[in-house]
């Protein structure tokens, strides 16, 4: 039977020191720290992740470092990107093959795809494995989104049975609940109001800001469960501060700058990503304090 997820799912970092090894002590201390916080779940390979600027070599330590540390307390869903089907088909085999309870499927494009092309990509990753399949779409940095009627037809794929979107368009997650119903659960991304998404059916978020303020993020999920809209509403504009944050620096320099400030080695962005400057480090501690 295949896992079912829900609830809060960090987009972890990745910490690779100066000579490019990834540091799986760190990602070890942070992924137990997460769990022990009541987090729903782990995702190596998001954005937040990285996964753009690393190697084949080093994503695999990723995953695999996430996983040792879940120790199948909480569901890992692995990223799997690529410009090429046959690349990214081999990822997920790999990731499935570690130990990964899903997959969380990325498309980059270097040329335009039309539909037909985008849809196969997804449907040839999920013909791949035996896992659970989330489709992530963010226009704001993907060459080729999904439409509406490819995430529908992709819905009926039986592997394909979540959507992580990141478009900013509230409005579009309602048009893909009101199209897909039960058949494709949807994730909120930082991009969206999480408590917002819940209150029209959505199931969780994953999001980078959940490495930060896990424990906070917990208890506006469990909040929005219990439907105490009230409190849930007074404790998501709290926490919004870290979703502005989050959008206005550089996605994995303000997560890492503010799991630095948290007492973790996680290093700096991957060049040539540059690390918050002292100013822009300030602003997140301020956040952080804000929030605590």
């Amino acid at each position: 039977m295949m896992a079912d997820f829900h609830g809060v799912f960090p987009y972890l970092v990745s910490p690779v020191d100066a000579e490019g090894r990834v540091r799986a002590d760190v990602m070890g201390r942070l992924c137990d720290d997460l769990i022990q916080a009541g987090v729903h779940g782990l995702t190596p390979l998001g954005s937040t992740g990285e996964f753009a600027y690393l190697g084949t070599a080093q994503r695999e330590a990723v995953v695999r470092a996430t996983i040792e540390a879940a120790q199948r307390r909480v569901p890992v869903v692995a990223g799997v990107a690529s410009t090429s089907v046959a690349d990214a088909v081999a990822q997920a085999k790999l990731y499935e093959k570690l130990g990964a309870d899903g997959i969380l499927a990325i498309l980059e494009a270097y040329f335009p795809l039309k539909d037909a092309q985008i849809e196969s990509y997804f449907r040839a990753i999920a013909d791949a494995v035996e896992i659970p399949v989330v489709i992530y779409t963010n226009p704001q940095f993907q060459r080729s989104d999904l439409t509406l009627d490819v995430i529908a037809r992709l819905a009926e794929h039986p592997r394909i049975r979540y959507i992580k979107d990141a478009s900013t368009n509230t409005g579009r997650l309602l048009s893909i609940i009101n199209r897909c119903g039960d058949a494709l659960q949807v994730f909120s991304a930082s991009a969206h109001i999480p408590a917002a998404v819940m209150l029209i059916g959505g199931v969780g978020w994953m999001a980078g800001p959940a490495c930060i303020a896990p424990r906070q993020s917990v208890a506006l999920y469990e909040l929005c469960k219990a439907q105490r809209w009230d409190e849930a509403l007074m404790l998501q504009r709290k926490l919004w501060r870290v979703n502005e944050a989050f959008a206005k620096f550089n996605l994995a320099a303000c997560i890492k700058a503010g799991l630095a400030l948290q007492g973790y080695d996680v290093g700096d962005p991957i060049p040539p990503q540059a690390a918050l400057t002292a100013e822009e480090r300030k602003a997140v501690e301020k956040v952080l304090a804000e929030i605590a």
